[in-house]
């Protein structure tokens, strides 16, 4: 239970057994009012409410925030996104290579459905965007990646399709032989974890999430380790990367 006293300015946590008080500037405060908050968001379906330039974008705006600064600093080539839905991720993606002046977006779907492919190859960014229509694990889908891959680019990826441990430890497996030294593959929507009993959830989301195959997959593979992104800019008290759908999703290949 939470309760916020904001003429106090205290924030009391109680975990069953035993209350907990911080100040209500504190990162525990924080913290703890960014659960409440991404519950009910996801309750209210929240992140179900914003576009970028005139395309649904299903994603936490905490969350954009921070890719926005990734692909600032990566600065990659090219920018490949599992799961396309209404396309606004990766029009999201194409502005700010547009905005750098560097890279390209290809958009990998199971399924694409025909308005949205019209909206998405209608945009004024659509030069930027080349759409792959199959299952992303299957060997087709791959060959067709890699055709479109040139030698030493620096290539960026996003995992926000199907979000089974399973398969996302396969696309894991399968997608990081693309991922540059220094440049990350990110596993998305972890954040399954803590909505366990929340409604549109399911009883195994508790290990059944991206966040599971993430941690799996560096055990295995050695070149590749979880790693927060460098912040550039911070003069606030808040150092771990919260309210966010993506907990412990960028996996960094560091060698």
């Amino acid at each position: 239970m939470i309760t916020i006293d904001e003429e106090k300015g205290i924030v009391t946590f109680n975990d069953g057994k035993n209350n907990s008080v911080f100040n209500i500037g504190s990162q525990e405060a924080f913290k703890i009012i960014s659960r409440a908050y991404l519950r009910a968001g996801w309750d209210s379906k929240y992140v179900y409410s914003f576009s970028w330039l005139g395309r649904p974008i299903i994603q936490l705006p905490d969350d954009l925030i921070r890719l926005q600064e990734v692909i600032y600093s990566i600065k990659p080539d090219v920018i490949i996104e599992i799961g396309v839905a209404h396309g606004g991720s990766l029009i999201f993606s194409a502005s700010l290579c547009k905005a750098i002046g560097k890279g390209r977006v290809i958009g990998i779907d199971i399924e694409i459905r025909k308005h949205n492919r019209v909206e998405i190859e209608n945009h004024f960014l659509a030069e930027s965007i080349t759409l792959i229509e199959g299952n992303s694990i299957e060997e087709s889908t791959i060959q067709e990646v890699r055709n479109l891959l040139n030698p030493n680019e620096k290539v960026l990826i996003f995992l926000d399709g199907c979000h089974t441990k399973d398969h996302v430890l396969e696309e894991l497996r399968l997608y990081s032989k693309f991922v540059s030294i220094g440049s990350y593959i990110v596993a998305m929507d972890g954040i399954m974890k803590d909505l366990k009993g929340a409604p549109r959830s399911s009883e195994d989301w508790e290990w059944n999430n991206p966040t599971s195959a993430a941690k799996e997959f560096v055990n295995e593979n050695t070149n590749f380790r979880i790693m927060e992104p460098i912040r550039e800019f911070n003069e606030g008290i808040i150092t771990e990367r919260y309210p966010t759908y993506w907990p412990d999703a960028f996996v960094k290949r560091v060698k």
